[in-house]
């Protein structure tokens, strides 16, 4: 009776798996909700208000004046000229502006950790804080746009890169005032404190654009897409070799889309986010939801990442045609713990190529091995034509928790060429495995007659 019930449950699995191909229409809704941002035709240049574009000069004030300028316009588009802008401190948007990086174009921001105070408001490892301010930071903002062909340089290799062997109290103090409730308005780090700021952050805004320019020498995160909606991120190239330089976190955002990106990541290339711990289950009417993410080039330590930061949950994710451009650790990879709770459901991933990595596909409840009270809820994944030259250690690992299982999970057509170890499922329910090869193809089986002649 019991195998008839399994077989029937088999069936009736592969069937619900045939019945969900890639959601082309949920995919195209998204996109089409996205709204890109709409500047007016005021426009200023930056060396006209005295930038010199030297590498040496501080070119801060005239970027402030223009952004003031934009804003008497009610909108606008600053122009950066060829040249290297060193700026002492952070550019701050308004609303309805575009910062056009030309060809030949550098920002390079100030290592001097005093230049991004007084403090704003922000967010470090899915905790609210005040702390220094983001390198571009934007709080509240509609219709903001940075395009072009220049370069972004967070300079976060000295004294930010520093800071690292220092956060630890920091961390855990933050970590605390999250568990303990502790108001926002008194969570306040910056000065005498070692938590390093994102080189972009868009908080509490929306219709963004962020396109075809070069991010490189972040201090932490690249860039942070923060509580915000309606987000094109396109065509951007990165070098960012620091700790912890993420080239993409959407965090409490939704409706978002990142295409036809190079990244070059000492971590992260994505990393879907959705706050952290007890505040992060405070705001679960903020879940990460509706991105898409396609057409993208993978390379540094992981490819796409969902976690670990994820209180709030995450869902309706929709990732396609990507394919790596050099060796990752992992390539997808979800990460929960039972310290996080919250939710993981919801996730369709297709046509990526990966070519050698640690772990081809990651899925753990088992984050740092932290926690008791919260395991979250991973369900509904479906992942098909996924291709693999080489995994180093594992093809495929899913880690549930053992109170709490990783629930409906679809593979289909997927191949690991070379794996060390195979596959390992533990705590898992309802998991359907179609033409999922891990090693050399079986074909014909050999009769027993040639068998016997050896």
């Amino acid at each position: 009776m019991g195998i008839r019930i399994i077989a029937f449950l088999l069936i009736s699995l592969t069937a619900v798996a045939q019945q969900n191909p890639f959601p082309t229409d949920s995919v195209n809704a998204i996109v089409n909700r996205i709204q890109l941002p709409k500047i007016p035709d005021y426009t200023i240049t930056v060396s006209k208000l005295g930038a010199k574009g030297d590498s040496i000069s501080n070119d801060k004030p005239a970027f402030d004046k223009a952004m003031a300028l934009c804003k008497k316009k009610k909108g606008g588009i600053i122009i950066v000229p060829k040249g290297i802008y060193t700026l002492n401190g952070p550019i701050h948007f308004v609303s309805n502006v575009k910062l056009q990086l030309e060809k030949g174009a550098k920002i390079r921001f100030s290592d001097n950790p005093n230049h991004y105070l007084p403090m704003v408001l922000t967010s470090w490892e899915g905790t609210m804080i005040y702390n220094y301010s983001p390198l571009i930071y934007a709080n509240n903002c509609s219709n903001i746009c940075i395009s072009g062909e220049g370069t972004i340089d967070g300079e976060g290799h000295d004294i930010w890169n520093s800071f690292k062997s220092k956060e630890g109290a920091d961390k855990k103090l933050t970590r605390e005032m999250n568990h303990k409730g502790v108001p926002v308005i008194e969570r306040k780090f910056g000065a005498g404190h070692f938590l390093r700021p994102q080189l972009i952050q868009f908080l509490d805004c929306k219709n963004i654009l962020v396109e075809n320019v070069t991010i490189e020498d972040s201090p932490f995160w690249c860039i942070h897409l923060l509580k915000s909606e309606s987000i094109t991120v396109r065509g951007l190239k990165y070098n960012a070799f620091n700790a912890n330089n993420d080239g993409v976190d959407p965090e409490y955002s939704k409706d978002v889309l990142i295409e036809n990106i190079d990244f070059n990541n000492a971590d992260d290339n994505i990393a879907i986010k959705a706050g952290r711990d007890h505040e992060g289950r405070a705001n679960s009417d903020f879940s990460s939801q509706n991105i898409v993410v396609r057409n993208c080039r993978f390379k540094g330590l992981h490819g796409v990442v969902l976690g670990s930061e994820m209180s709030a949950g995450i869902k309706n994710i929709y990732v396609e045609n990507c394919k790596t451009t050099g060796y990752l650790k992992r390539g997808i990879y979800f990460k929960t713990n039972a310290d996080r709770g919250g939710f993981i459901k919801n996730i369709f991933i297709r046509n990526i190529q990966l070519d050698e990595v640690e772990d081809c596909i990651y899925i753990t409840a088992n984050y740092m091995g932290e926690g008791t009270e919260f395991p979250s809820a991973v369900s509904d994944i479906y992942l098909s034509d996924i291709t693999c030259n080489k995994a180093r250690e594992t093809a495929l690992i899913i880690q549930g928790y053992p109170l709490k299982k990783v629930r409906n999970v679809f593979l289909n057509n997927i191949e690991i060429k070379s794996a060390k170890n195979g596959m390992t499922l533990q705590h898992t329910e309802n998991v359907t495995v179609n033409e999922v090869i891990i090693g050399q193809k079986a074909t014909v089986p050999t009769s027993v007659s040639n068998s016997l002649k050896h």
